[in-house]
């Protein structure tokens, strides 16, 4: 059944996009996944294009479109190609951290940092997670004490996207008992650390980072919003966030399934090619019958965040169940092609590792069951 999500202008954007990825990206999405690093410079290239900050304001070097199909059209584009870890580094701005600093700062933090994030000229990271501390985020143990006029910062923070490159950190800290609230962080800021690269088993593309904090001073203008609400904004945020994760499993998928489909119509096992096997054609049916179920759903949800509507709820279904079925998906995929589905030069085996994440980031699936759970039995 044809989408009927796009309008006439993200289509025109798909066409932009479509050219932008198979001249900038694909060509060299193995070689910096086997280099640990995507070129720096292909950020900037996409924001000379208009390509990140859809949402940011236009005096601030954005587009100043809150219409989230623009971002739907961008990670399609990239799913196509298999390129998961640039997928990461847009939305790392776009849906993660740009909303916080769009929502929230200053106008002085405004002006300071997204013309430069917008133009992908700086690069930027969200820093919650813990060593100790994965999807609890009310166990974080980073500290922001008050001295002065500023603050001290203590910790550390692990598993960071883009934590290693990142010109400015959105850092999440506690700040009293039961208290949390948001900073922002400079590279280069005495006593903060930006640690070693991990070593991760998709998304080799992106880096992923410790990030250390000892005795960080910070200035009072480094707080983002209001003391003692960063629990909350976090909350407020995190729909989008894992409408990005929910959407990208989708078509990771989907790009999944077309790779499958040429290859079984070409490769010949027996004197015929595989697809004409009964068992590949009802694993094929299954599998896109599963996926354009799906679509129906994070369709409805990509409007609701047009709209202002989505739920933590509705977002938390969409997250589990779209990365749930990209893994599913891939993985059957991956057998259809044989032998050859195991080899890195082929997408299918990059997009299997890429996608083991999608069920762990943004929240676990048990996390997201047990926030679809807790409102099902709430009185």
């Amino acid at each position: 059944m044809p989408s009927s999500l796009f309008t006439d202008d993200q289509e025109a954007l798909r066409s932009m996009v479509r050219d932008f990825v198979d001249r900038e990206v694909a060509p060299y999405v193995e070689e910096w996944e086997r280099a640990g690093l995507i070129e720096p410079k292909l950020q900037a290239k996409a924001g000379g294009l208009g390509l990140l900050g859809f949402a940011v304001p236009e005096q601030y070097g954005g587009s100043g479109t809150d219409d989230y199909r623009f971002r739907c059209v961008i990670m399609e584009e990239l799913a196509r190609v298999g390129a998961a870890a640039v997928n990461v580094a847009f939305g790392g701005f776009d849906d993660l951290v740009g909303p916080y600093l769009t929502d929230l700062g200053t106008e002085e933090q405004k002006q300071r940092w997204l013309p430069g994030l917008c133009a992908g000229e700086l690069r930027t990271a969200i820093a919650m997670t813990e060593p100790e501390t994965g999807s609890d985020l009310r166990g974080i143990r980073t500290t922001a004490v008050r001295e002065g006029g500023g603050w001290v910062l203590n910790g550390s923070k692990t598993f960071i996207t883009s934590g290693a490159q990142a010109d400015v950190v959105v850092t999440f800290a506690r700040t009293g008992e039961g208290e949390f609230s948001l900073f922002l962080l400079e590279k280069g800021m005495p006593g903060f650390t930006q640690g070693r690269r991990l070593d991760k088993l998709g998304q080799r593309g992106e880096d992923v980072s410790e990030l250390f904090f000892d005795d960080v001073r910070l200035p009072h203008d480094s707080l983002l919003g209001t003391e003692g609400a960063g629990f909350r904004y976090l909350m407020e945020r995190l729909p989008k966030e894992r409408l990005f994760i929910a959407y990208y499993g989708l078509a990771a998928a989907e790009a999944a399934l077309d790779w499958t489909i040429a290859y079984t119509r070409q490769r010949r096992a027996f004197g015929r090619p595989v697809a004409d096997f009964q068992a590949t054609r009802f694993t094929l049916a299954e599998l896109s019958t599963e996926i354009d179920v799906t679509r129906a759903y994070l369709e409805r949800c990509v409007l609701a965040v047009n709209s202002g509507t989505l739920t933590a709820v509705d977002a938390a279904k969409a997250k589990w169940w779209a990365t749930e079925l990209q893994n599913r998906v891939i993985d059957r995929c991956l057998q259809l092609h044989g032998g050859y589905g195991y080899m890195r030069e082929y997408p299918i085996a990059r997009a299997y590792a890429d996608a083991r994440v999608s069920t762990v980031y943004g929240g676990t699936t048990e996390i997201m069951k047990e926030i679809v759970g807790r409102d099902l039995v709430r009185p």
